[in-house]
């Protein structure tokens, strides 16, 4: 799901394999690192990972930074 709202892109990801808030930390510390994003909020309860970023970001991106942190991006919730 992809929503934009003032120079803004809101896109809501599922991650599989995020299990705790160590988890949590780690693939929002990864996604973090992508130019252009502005904040990352993760769930491991639900596998949802939502990034608000000032522009569309390139999925391969979002999927290089959830394997470095070791889990796996199903794709877009």
């Amino acid at each position: 799901m992809t929503a934009e709202t003032k120079n803004q892109v809101t896109t809501v990801y599922q991650v599989t394999g995020m299990t705790c808030g160590h988890c949590e930390g780690a693939v929002s510390s990864e996604i973090s690192g992508i130019k252009g994003v502005t904040s990352v909020e993760a769930t491991a309860a639900t596998g949802r990972v939502t990034v608000v970023s000032q522009a569309p970001l390139d999925e391969e991106a979002v999927r290089a930074a959830v394997d470095e942190a070791g889990y796996e991006l199903a794709g877009q919730a």
